[in-house]
């Protein structure tokens, strides 16, 4: 303890970003930029017509507008910061703001978890329960199971990011990420890390695991529903509107499993770096993209939206 007192306390970190591939920072950059900016918009558009749409005014378009608006915060908080990185080849943060980034990329991460699940619970009623949908899935319902949600994203971070704030930080301040995460500020802490990585995997494997498994659960009797409707076109007709979820849903956790779960191997850094950009950058938009092209509602409240517009101009164009 006291060769601790002893060493220097950090204040500031020193994210690496992609150093490793200086040479081509203008090309990852511009690469990234054009990604991000396609990402937001296509997110930021399904929430609009979800709320603008009369069809869109269901429990699924509902729960997946949220999930969007998680994808959008996600997204916008490393993002910015990663592009600055590249151009710049690195960069400092305070250890404060480092910590920060992490609670702010927790919430999210933790309400998209419980979205997905809330989402497969609303596939479940209605093709397993398809007479009672509306009344158990009413929108006060709807608001709670969302508030609570997001209320959960808050909650349970909370605790990691206050453990996060005790550690103490000597020396080493380099960090080879393009972001803040737990894994790094654990392993460069200079104190004990204990408490901090108890109370990770207390939360961290309930909130993860545990809507994973009710996903799974409630596709296995939605499953066993589907192949009970006597008629092809109708075991199809229900099948499709949980298509494009199921895409999300092993999209999502595949990356998180990958990332978080299985255990490091060589070159684990560059690996979990490219995973890493696959759910920052490539999922928020690989998910407005698969529900915009598979889902007919979507196509057709966003074909009657470009014909709204267009017959707005051209009626301004008259006067």
């Amino acid at each position: 303890m006291p060769a601790e007192k002893n060493q220097t306390q950090v204040k500031e970190f020193v994210l690496l970003g992609f150093g490793d591939l200086h040479s081509f920072r203008i090309l990852l950059f511009v690469i990234f930029l054009i990604v991000h900016i396609m990402a937001l918009t296509s997110n930021a558009l399904v929430i609009i017509l979800v709320a603008s749409s009369r069809s869109l005014h269901s429990p699924m378009y509902f729960f997946l507008s949220q999930l969007f608006l998680s994808e959008i915060l996600f997204t916008s908080n490393i993002v910015p910061n990663m592009l600055w990185l590249i151009l710049v080849g690195g960069g400092k943060v305070s250890v404060s703001r480092c910590i920060s980034q992490f609670y702010l990329l927790a919430v999210p991460t933790i309400a998209q978890c419980l979205l997905l699940a809330a989402m497969s619970i609303d596939r479940h009623v209605a093709i397993c329960k398809p007479l009672h949908y509306f009344i158990i899935m009413t929108f006060q319902h709807q608001l709670q199971i969302v508030l609570t949600c997001w209320a959960m994203g808050f909650t349970f971070s909370f605790p990691v990011y206050f453990c996060l704030t005790q550690l103490k930080f000597c020396e080493r301040n380099s960090i080879n990420h393009f972001f803040c995460d737990v894994a790094p500020l654990i392993q460069l802490s200079c104190s004990d890390t204990y408490i901090v990585e108890l109370v990770t995997a207390v939360v961290a494997f309930p909130i993860i695991l545990s809507p994973f498994l009710l996903i799974v659960v409630t596709y296995i009797l939605i499953f066993e529903t589907v192949l009970k409707i006597p008629s092809t076109t109708g075991r199809k007709k229900a099948l499709s509107t949980c298509s494009s979820h199921l895409m999300v849903v092993c999209m999502y956790y595949g990356t998180m499993f990958s990332v978080y779960i299985i255990p490091p191997r060589e070159n684990s850094v560059n690996t979990n770096k490219a995973l890493s950009l696959l759910y920052t950058l490539v999922t928020p938009l690989f998910n407005p993209l698969v529900y915009s092209l598979r889902n007919k509602d979507i196509r057709t409240a966003l074909q009657k939206a470009r014909s709204s517009h267009k017959s707005l101009k051209d009626i301004r164009g008259e006067k």
